[in-house]
């Protein structure tokens, strides 16, 4: 099964922590040369040192919640490094808390960030990947887009949102080599997950500990995943092994999710 990706260019968003840092350092394993992309320069730089393979990885430094100035300065990377073969969406998701309590400026803010920056990103790269005729576009989402999470009212809207987006472009862009798929993380061990407990936690009364093992009987793995192990369905998704996959949502939840 050939997995190298010797040769090709990946950009990768949200990538100084997490799941966004752990496929960027799975992506240049299998031989990619990554250009990382987040808001802190710092960061950036410690996780770019921390890359294997190539002496080309780079980083770009840019801010989700300024979609034109993030579409000025990957139009103006494109044109100064060429192509990029692959383009790993990643975004933080929006604060929790139930539906009913969302204002609308969190729903426009979590649209903005998530689907306007996620088209942004693939308006700029697409050109490039039809050129080369090899493409891939793997976007970071939830299990939310097949059974709503209870508690991420806002987060379970736009996550869809992204969702149905993607499956639209696979459609239009499949013929060129290109594809478009959603990775699905379920209750992954990162930052996130503990906001996300900490939360829970305030709002109900209980402790992190108690909220911790709630969750956990949900998931008949009975454990959350590493960061690595959603790398790893983004490395397979980036590769050439997966050229015939297109406009599929694939959980990594160790079970959690009820339907197929």
């Amino acid at each position: 099964m050939n997995i190298d990706l010797t040769g090709k260019k990946a950009l990768v968003c949200g990538s100084t922590q997490g799941i966004g840092k752990a496929s960027a350092m799975e992506l240049a394993a299998l031989g990619a040369t990554v250009t990382l992309l987040a808001r802190n320069e710092t960061e950036l730089k410690k996780v770019k040192d921390e890359l294997p393979g190539s002496a080309g990885h780079d980083f770009i430094v840019a801010d989700f919640s300024n979609p034109e100035d993030l579409r000025k300065i990957v139009n103006d990377y494109v044109a100064a490094k060429g192509p990029v073969h692959i383009l790993v969406n990643n975004t933080g998701g929006p604060p929790g808390g139930p539906i009913t309590d969302a204002r609308t400026d969190e729903f426009m803010q979590a649209f903005s960030n998530h689907l306007i920056c996620n088209h942004i990103l693939a308006q700029a790269l697409l050109p490039g990947m039809k050129s080369e005729k090899y493409g891939r576009i793997i976007n970071i989402i939830s299990t939310s887009v097949k059974q709503p999470l209870k508690g991420l009212g806002v987060s379970n809207t736009i996550r869809a949102a992204v969702a149905n987006w993607s499956k639209t472009l696979s459609n239009e862009v499949a013929a060129f080599g290109i594809t478009v798929n959603n990775v699905l993380p379920g209750a992954t061990a990162t930052g996130r997950l503990k906001s996300i407990f900490e939360n829970k936690a305030q709002k109900t009364g209980k402790n992190i500990d108690e909220v911790e093992k709630e969750m956990l009987k949900e998931i008949p793995a009975g454990r959350f995943a590493e960061a690595s192990e959603i790398a790893n369905a983004v490395a397979f998704l980036a590769g050439p092994a997966a050229a015939y996959i297109t406009g599929i949502n694939v959980p990594v939840d160790g079970g959690r999710t009820s339907s197929l």
